[in-house]
């Protein structure tokens, strides 16, 4: 009888709390779908770049489902593989074959040379011999690199949202916040105090991450660490101004981590663990309305393509972007907050 009582109540609590039912029945499924979606998409075919090519291993190479594109002359083709537009360049040198593959995806390498060997195999004499350079990295590079530029990036997100929500929620359920709003204080005031606290914490766990992973675990670094701590940075706050915000519609620290589901896994899929274009349009588009999505995107262009800041400045301009209209929500939140 006891136990059933202890049963019920428990059960009577969880119906009561609709978020937690809602996160127990729904998120689930939410992300099962998103799963769905993003695993059955199209399959990418590697983009390999023509130049002065005989015109039988052309057709060769492009009925392996490469997509070709032809250039008139190297240089053009240069600068569509610095744009990240090729994945490999094919020429002849001292006329044999040579290919120029761009280099930070490991994933696409191999891709770019299978689709070359299966072509080539045909035409190759036995003095054949294909000729392999990269444009960034090496052959070297390994999974752990590409991989490793977008998890330095996701673990400084996720961590400083779960500390930064749970520790904003703490302020509000000790009173402190409230006895805040009552001073002179402005509410924006208020919110740049938290966050310029925070952010000093949120600086040192950006540069340590940043460290650690290159120093000791040996990530990839071919670009400016100090552009590393600067992208980390601007992620790391991104995710300190929506942990915040995010806060304020949280009962407890139970329900901020009820936001991890929906906020946080979602971005997992758009950050560059899955290749964005081999979605379905409406879901790379949804990628683009992501904060991980520009902090990752920039993370990896500069570890692995030594990218400065003339190629990474729109992704800072979007993280900028993200964190003062996330702040700016946190002054209207303020606006409607009750002691709870």
């Amino acid at each position: 009888m006891r136990i059933r009582s202890l049963a019920l109540r428990i059960v009577r609590q969880i119906v009561k709390d609709k978020r937690t039912l809602a996160l127990m029945l729904i998120a689930p499924l939410l992300v099962l779908t998103l799963m769905k979606f993003v695993f059955d998409g199209q399959s990418v075919n590697p983009r390999v770049g023509i130049v002065d090519y005989p015109h039988q291993i052309v057709a060769a190479l492009a009925s392996t489902g490469a997509d070709i594109s032809e250039f008139s002359d190297e240089d053009s083709a240069m600068r569509a593989l610095e744009h990240d537009d090729l994945d490999a360049l094919v020429s002849i040198r001292d006329g044999q074959p040579h290919v120029l593959l761009e280099g930070s995806s490991p994933t696409k390498n191999r891709n770019v040379m299978s689709a070359l060997q299966e072509a080539l195999e045909p035409f190759r004499p036995e003095e054949f011999k294909l000729s392999v350079a990269f444009a960034h990295g090496s052959g070297d590079l390994n999974i752990f690199d590409y991989y490793g530029s977008v998890l330095v990036g996701f673990f400084s997100f996720f961590f400083v949202f779960l500390i930064a929500g749970v520790s904003f929620l703490r302020e509000r359920t000790t009173g402190t916040l409230a006895r805040l709003l009552a001073t002179p204080l402005r509410r924006w005031e208020i919110v740049a105090g938290y966050l310029l606290g925070f952010g000093i914490f949120t600086l040192l766990q950006a540069t340590l991450i940043a460290w650690y992973s290159t120093g000791v675990l040996g990530i990839a670094l071919e670009g400016s660490m100090f552009m590393v701590l600067i992208m980390n940075l601007l992620l790391a706050i991104a995710a300190l101004t929506l942990g915040t915000l995010l806060s304020a519609y949280a009962q407890n620290e139970f329900q901020i981590f009820q936001f991890i589901p929906l906020v946080i896994i979602p971005q997992i899929f758009f950050a560059g663990l899955i290749e964005l274009d081999s979605m379905p349009e409406w879901l790379q588009a949804l990628g683009h309305a992501l904060p991980l999505y520009y902090g990752s995107a920039a993370l990896r262009d500069i570890m692995l393509r030594g990218a400065g800041w003339s190629e990474v400045w729109s992704d800072a301009l979007a993280l900028c972007c993200f964190s003062l209209a996330f702040a700016a929500l946190n002054v209207a939140a303020l606006r409607k907050h009750r002691r709870i």
